[in-house]
């Protein structure tokens, strides 16, 4: 079956968080998390290497609700469902349907951090992919420098598979190659 033919809910909850697809409007939310947190991402991601503008983070959600709905990238928002409160961006990132592998990407609003927010939502991203999507397996990549984003994996019991050596260009592109540690599981 043609990926864009799948039907497969585009929202679901965990105990504390609702995840789901971008929509128009999003951006504003997404936006005020980027400007709060941008200290913590820019030693990591390449995106937070730049000043970033509020209709340009609308224009990114918006682009990320049409490839979700084309089955070419599943970006997720992640809210509190108490408050609706944005915590996080997620998603399935490097999807290869015919494998049924994605790759978990994430970032949090550095406000909502050591909370367990994060782990919650890959944890309830993994079994979505799983149930919903059926996915044989899932990767995390990160660097081995950034503790935070390796504590997640490690804490869902992702496997270590390997470390490419020098496989990147640091997310400032200043400071040489870097590292990227491959976690994941199968099913």
């Amino acid at each position: 079956m043609e990926p864009i033919l799948m039907d497969f809910p585009t929202e679901f909850t965990t105990e504390r968080l609702f995840i789901r697809m971008p929509l128009q409007g999003d951006g504003k939310k997404v936006y005020e998390a980027l400007m709060a947190s941008m200290s913590e991402l820019k030693p990591w991601m390449p995106f937070a290497q730049r000043e970033q503008k509020e209709e340009e983070v609308e224009l990114n959600i918006r682009q990320s609700q049409i490839e979700f709905l084309q089955r070419k990238d599943l970006r997720l928002l992640v809210y509190l469902k108490e408050t609706d409160d944005f915590v996080a961006s997620a998603g399935l990132h490097r999807i290869a349907w015919d494998v049924r592998k994605f790759e978990i990407g994430y970032w949090i609003d550095s406000r909502y951090s050591r909370k367990g927010y994060m782990t919650e939502a890959v944890e309830g991203i993994t079994k979505y992919a799983v149930k919903e999507l059926g996915a044989r397996r899932l990767e995390i990549r990160c660097d081995p420098l950034n503790k935070k984003s390796r504590a997640i994996p490690e804490r869902l019991g992702f496997i270590l598979e390997g470390i490419l050596k020098q496989n990147a260009v640091s997310a400032d592109r200043e400071k040489g190659l870097r590292d990227t540690c491959i976690y994941a599981k199968t099913f």
